[in-house]
């Protein structure tokens, strides 16, 4: 992937090692500490229409999740090993190997849900959290009716047991997730995104591994990460940092339950909005979520 175009201009490259093996981030700018984090099925590079203005303000920094882009992809089985709760734990480790205890943090789809994880578990870590598009794991399974099943199809076929899902994906793999970004999008198309990372997405996701790595993420996900989500709601644990949720006016949450009432129950200190985008907040609509995270954070 060494030809890949190279989408965040000024910013230094790490490789930090954790539990998971290597994981890849890009920082740059100056101020307070501002963690990226991608959703499926992206990189970090999902944020490179305004990572650098938001480091006219913050230092900020992009990783890969393990299993994404350039960071390391355990094999798993049952999920074990992609739990948003790991997931988290990576991040905590680039964030104090680059000199951070302490930080903002802003996610999108499955990264918003390891930040919110990161919240639950390590309030103290946590000063600030944004959560892009979406609800809490356990809210999205507690409403799976028949319309969020055909809309959020891939969270019950991705977590089928492997191989299925693997072997399938590997068949047509490209053909798929460009289907998949296409109709997550506002115009139901692939205009929104940059061809140079459309570019970065379809290399990582052509590799068996990382496809291996996004299904033991939905396994996680039904299982694990949502038992996990119960068990807060059930002993009363809320996110004590100051939250902002915005949500895609044409994305997947804002098909149920308005997003900040559903959040409600989670957060103590919330905020939120929807905005004028399908799922993909940072890059169909980059000037709308800039200006509301540069307000919130």
């Amino acid at each position: 992937m060494a030809d890949l175009a190279e989408l965040f201009p000024g910013f230094a490259s790490h490789w930090v090692a954790t539990q998971a093996g290597r994981i890849f981030a890009r920082s740059g700018g100056s101020g307070p500490p501002l963690l990226l984090l991608h959703g499926f099925p992206q990189t970090h590079a999902e944020w490179h229409r305004i990572a650098v203005p938001l480091a006219a303000r913050f230092r900020v920094v992009a990783m890969d999740l393990r299993g994404y882009g350039w960071s390391s992809a355990p094999r798993s089985v049952g999920g074990a090993e992609y739990t948003k709760r790991a997931m988290a734990e990576d991040a905590i480790a680039v964030m104090r190997e680059l000199g951070f205890v302490r930080f903002r943090v802003a996610g999108h789809d499955r990264g918003a849900r390891v930040a919110y994880r990161m919240a639950l578990d390590h309030p103290g870590v946590v000063e600030k959290l944004a959560v892009l598009d979406i609800i809490p794991t356990a809210e999205m399974w507690r409403g799976m009716n028949a319309g969020r099943a055909m809309q959020t199809y891939h969270w019950t076929f991705l977590a089928q047991p492997a191989p299925m899902p693997e072997t399938l994906l590997e068949k047509a793999p490209l053909e798929w997730l460009d289907h998949t970004l296409a109709s997550w999008t506002k115009t139901k198309s692939l205009a929104a995104f940059d061809a140079r990372a459309l570019a970065h997405y379809r290399a990582f996701f052509g590799d068996p591994t990382r496809i291996h790595a996004c299904c033991e993420d939905y396994r996680a996900g039904a299982t694990i990460d949502r038992a996990l989500d119960e068990a807060d709601l059930a002993a009363g644990r809320r996110i004590a940092a100051p939250t902002l949720a915005l949500w895609g006016e044409a994305g997947i949450p804002a098909a149920g339950a308005t997003p900040l009432d559903v959040w409600r129950g989670w957060a103590d200190d919330l905020r939120g909005k929807a905005v004028d985008s399908g799922h993909f907040l940072p890059e169909e609509n980059p000037d709308a979520t800039l200006a509301a995270l540069m307000d919130f954070l």
